[in-house]
């Protein structure tokens, strides 16, 4: 199963760290390093794993720039694509 998503997801986020406050900019550099671990690794995240990053997500971007919150919307599309892709919830 590709983890392209992640991988897309993870440069999203790491692009907008630059533009993003900096208790932001914190929170997407770390995100940004879970994605890049979960996309290289042998076994891919389970959806809870998942569900928890978009939190965050979303808990940043409310205070954001209009263009970290598009980077960050972008990131959390690619994240849904792939979850689409596992089963479970």
């Amino acid at each position: 199963m590709s983890r392209e998503e992640l991988a897309s997801a993870r440069d999203r986020l790491a692009s907008a760290t630059e533009e993003a406050s900096e208790d932001a900019g914190t929170t997407l550099s770390d995100l940004a390093g879970q994605l890049d671990r979960l996309a290289g690794a042998d076994r891919g995240p389970d959806h809870g794993r998942l569900a928890r990053i978009e939190a965050k997500l979303d808990d940043v971007q409310t205070d954001e720039s209009d263009d970290v919150a598009a980077a960050i919307d972008a990131a959390l599309d690619d994240i849904h694509a792939y979850r689409e892709t596992i089963e479970g919830v």
